[in-house]
């Protein structure tokens, strides 16, 4: 999305020639940085090689499927947004565990992220769907349903090299 007023005073955005992607006030003069947001998510695997996925609820993904996932909040450690989202998502409290990997995400050029998909395990709750997901569950790592992130997709194939599925 293009910011069109400035954070600091509300006078109009010039972008000009030589920084682009970069914005500056026409009033105050203060560049506005037009950055990727923090994403973070959780895998969770069981003993039976099912790995817990939710459907979106809304947005442009509405109804497909990806790794429990959402954005950092200002202010907020990031290990701490991984198990409020995987919360929210799913009903289930995670520990976490090691960075598994991290990406960007240039599938939406809008609204782009870049990742950090954690390892974690599940210290108790109830599956349920929450928050923006319309559906959860565990499937197995060789049998998922279409997946909406090409970084999801990239990961799982990973997993699935690591464990010998692939």
């Amino acid at each position: 999305m293009t910011p069109h007023h400035c954070q600091f005073c509300g006078d109009v955005l010039l972008q000009p020639e030589n920084l682009k992607p970069h914005y500056s006030c026409r009033g105050c003069a203060r560049i506005t940085y037009r950055n990727p947001t923090v994403g973070v998510a959780v895998i969770i695997i069981n003993d039976l090689n099912e790995i817990v996925l939710i459907q979106r609820g809304i947005g442009p993904y509405k109804g497909q499927w990806c790794i429990p996932c959402g954005h950092l909040e200002y202010d907020e450690d990031v290990r701490d947004a991984a198990k409020r989202e995987f919360l929210e998502e799913t009903g289930l409290t995670v520990n976490i565990d090691t960075v598994y990997d991290v990406h960007s995400n240039w599938h939406n050029r809008d609204l782009q992220t870049v990742g950090i998909w954690f390892k974690g395990s599940v210290t108790s709750g109830n599956l349920k769907a929450g928050d923006d997901a319309m559906d959860v569950g565990y499937f197995k790592l060789n049998d998922l349903p279409p997946l909406c992130y090409p970084t999801d997709e990239h990961i799982i194939s990973r997993i699935l090299s690591e464990r010998g599925l692939s």
